[in-house]
C-alpha cells in the first residue's frame, strides 16, 4: 500500500507537481500513468485526482505553474531596467539562466504543448506569446529610439528566443564555459543580430 506524506494539502500538491514535472520529461505526458505517479508521490491513485480531476488537468496545472512563474521571475528581474539596450542584454541573461536551471519544465512546455486541448491550450499559448511579446516591445523600444537596426521584428524575436532557448538543448555543467560566459557571449550576439551600435561591456549592464 502507498505511503501517505501527510495531511498538508499544499505540501502534497506540491510534491505531485514535483513529480510529475519528473515522469512527463523522463517519460512522456502520454507514458505516464497517474498510478505510476501516486506511487512516486507516496498517495493512493484516488488521492491525486482530489487535486486534479483529470490527468490531461494535471499537465495543464504543471504547465501553467511554470508559465506563472516565468512571467514573473522576468517582471521581477527587468524592473528598474528601462533603456532597451539594457533590457535586451537583461532578457538574454534571464532567458539562459533561468530555461538551464529548469530543464523539465523547458521539456515539457516545448514538447507537451501539444497534448493539451481546448481552453487548456489556448491558455498556455497565450501566455506563451505574453511572455514572448516581452522581447518584441524591447526590441520595439530599441528601434524606435535608434538603438536598434531591425529589419523585420517579429522574426528577430523569435530568431532570439530561438538562439537563446537552445542553448538549453547542448549545455551541460562540465562544458567548457559557463552558463554565465555563455549568457554573455550571447548578449553579444544578440546586439550584433539587432544591429546594436558602438555597445559597451557597460551598456550590458556589467
Amino acid at each position: 500500500m502507498a505511503r501517505t506524506i501527510g495531511s498538508d494539502g499544499e505540501k502534497t500538491q506540491a510534491a505531485i507537481h514535483t513529480a510529475a514535472r519528473r515522469l512527463i520529461a523522463k517519460v512522456g505526458y502520454e507514458a505516464m500513468s497517474m498510478r505510476q505517479l501516486a506511487e512516486k508521490v507516496g498517495v493512493q491513485p484516488a488521492a491525486l485526482y482530489r487535486y486534479h480531476p483529470t490527468k490531461q488537468d494535471l499537465l495543464f496545472a504543471v504547465m501553467r505553474d511554470h508559465m506563472d512563474r516565468l512571467l514573473a521571475a522576468w517582471q521581477a528581474e527587468s524592473r528598474d531596467v528601462t533603456v532597451p539596450l539594457e533590457r535586451l542584454a537583461a532578457f538574454i541573461r534571464f532567458h539562459i539562466r533561468y530555461h538551464v536551471e529548469r530543464r523539465d519544465d523547458v521539456h515539457i512546455a516545448n514538447m507537451e504543448l501539444r497534448s493539451l486541448q481546448g481552453m487548456k491550450l489556448a491558455i498556455l499559448v497565450a501566455l506563451r506569446a505574453v511572455y514572448e511579446n516581452e522581447l518584441r516591445l524591447i526590441l520595439e523600444a530599441g528601434s524606435t529610439s535608434g538603438q536598434f537596426d531591425i529589419d523585420d521584428i517579429p522574426l528577430t524575436t523569435r530568431a532570439i528566443i530561438a538562439m537563446t532557448t537552445g542553448v538549453n538543448v547542448w549545455f551541460r555543467p562540465d562544458d567548457r564555459l559557463t552558463v554565465t560566459q555563455i549568457a554573455e557571449k550571447y548578449v553579444t550576439m544578440g546586439l550584433r543580430l539587432v544591429g546594436a551600435k558602438n555597445f559597451t561591456t557597460k551598456d550590458m549592464g556589467d
